[in-house]
């Protein structure tokens, strides 16, 4: 995962705090929140005794509780301090994970999810302050893309794992272990976590404040040039997310055992696009590095539709399709994320916290979408792709980088 351009280092006051391991470990929390229980997700319609959308709420909530905290917790960051704020998140995430593991109706299965949520939001979006508090702007968009090629090895290994456990333990033991992980690295933040933030904002959570930051944030023609194609490019692979294990488990036959190994071959693509992004970003540019990813975002979805319309409906058609899909995602949005923070020293966790919000809105219109137009064939999900991939391509293509301010 090394690259010739040279290493980003942090500003000299955190210089010795592991600062980029910390932010992997924060960011490999939303990825395992889904991608740990998914081979999961046909069973518990039969251990519950719940139709499947039912089931789905599990992921649907989760999505809900994420979009929505980030607009409160990036404001408290920007007024207490990251520090605090992480803190008690990930403290709710170790509960909220027992709670999911000990659940014995799915009522509290998917409350607990939303307790979830919010405890992972804040180890997210305090993340991506804390790249724009502690690294200089210029290095912000490599810092996540090299945080990301390590992150892309949560959505690689948590199928696997995932399957490994249902089939051994149950569903509850994937949940076990989100507790485990999340305890350690609780304890990380507090024992090596210095705080970053040294902007504390006092108005940041008053309600004229509030305002004033997000029309301040919302109003910026550099904030949206990135926050359309990363939460669009974030919806393609929730589709993914979203429908794969019914594709290839109920649909296509793949056995539960296997459906990790073909969502972590797919998932693969994120690692491969995070390193591309890697070596295009000190060549080309942030916006050139944006228009090729969401080229292949438009290339991606339009083979997948034009497969299964032609009669392909073979798991190794859905597998190559999220392969590019992840790898477009994995070229779109380090420079998404790092682009849409960038231009707010003073209000970099309202600014994260806007975004996320807008993704996870994207996600959960993904989701209800693929979950209303599932029919028992691959042709839902391969328009959706497609769809998406064709606003991704338009959106950057719409929006003028150079006039962004």
């Amino acid at each position: 995962m090394s690259d010739h351009s040279p290493t980003p280092r942090p500003l000299p006051e955190y210089a010795h705090a592991p600062i980029l391991l910390l932010i992997i470990g924060f960011m490999m929390l939303q990825p395992l929140s889904t991608d740990l229980y998914l081979a999961s997700l046909p069973s518990l319609a039969t251990v519950f005794g719940v139709p499947a959308s039912t089931v789905q709420l599990t992921l649907s909530v989760f999505v809900i509780g994420f979009g929505g905290a980030q607009l409160v917790i990036g404001p408290l960051s920007d007024r207490y301090g990251r520090r605090p704020v992480l803190i008690w998140g990930l403290a709710l995430y170790v509960a909220a994970s027992l709670l999911c593991a000990f659940a014995q109706t799915i009522q509290v299965l998917v409350a607990a999810r939303f307790m979830q949520a919010l405890g992972c939001c804040s180890a997210i979006i305090i993340a991506r302050a804390i790249v724009r508090d502690a690294y200089a702007p210029a290095d912000s968009a490599r810092v996540i893309a090299r945080a990301s090629s390590w992150l892309s090895l949560a959505p690689l290994t948590g199928p696997i794992l995932g399957s490994y456990l249902q089939v051994a333990f149950g569903w509850r033991a994937a949940f076990v272990a989100l507790s485990i992980l999340s305890a350690i690295v609780l304890g990380a933040v507090i024992l090596r976590l210095p705080e970053t933030n040294v902007h504390k904002n006092p108005r940041a959570t008053e309600l004229r404040g509030l305002m004033a930051n997000y029309r301040h944030v919302l109003g910026s023609r550099a904030f949206w040039a990135h926050v359309l194609p990363g939460a669009l490019s974030y919806g393609s692979i929730f589709a993914f997310i979203s429908g794969s294990s019914l594709v290839l488990i109920r649909v296509l036959g793949v056995p539960t055992q296997l459906f990790g190994y073909c969502f972590a071959f797919g998932v693969s693509g994120y690692l491969c696009g995070t390193i591309v992004c890697r070596r295009l970003l000190p060549r080309f540019g942030p916006s050139a590095t944006l228009r090729i990813g969401s080229t292949l975002s438009l290339a991606a979805g339009a083979l997948f539709l034009a497969a299964v319309g032609v009669g392909l409906a073979h798991w190794s058609v859905v597998v190559v399709a999220m392969f590019l899909t992840m790898g477009a995602h994995g070229i779109n949005f380090p420079v998404s994320q790092s682009g849409s923070v960038t231009p707010f020293p003073q209000q970099a966790g309202t600014a994260a916290g806007l975004m996320g919000a807008i993704v996870m809105l994207a996600a959960f219109g993904v989701g209800t979408i693929v979950g209303a137009t599932f029919d028992g064939t691959l042709f839902p999900l391969a328009a959706t792709a497609c769809g998406l991939g064709a606003c991704i391509f338009a959106s950057v293509r719409l929006v003028d980088h150079k006039e962004a301010q």
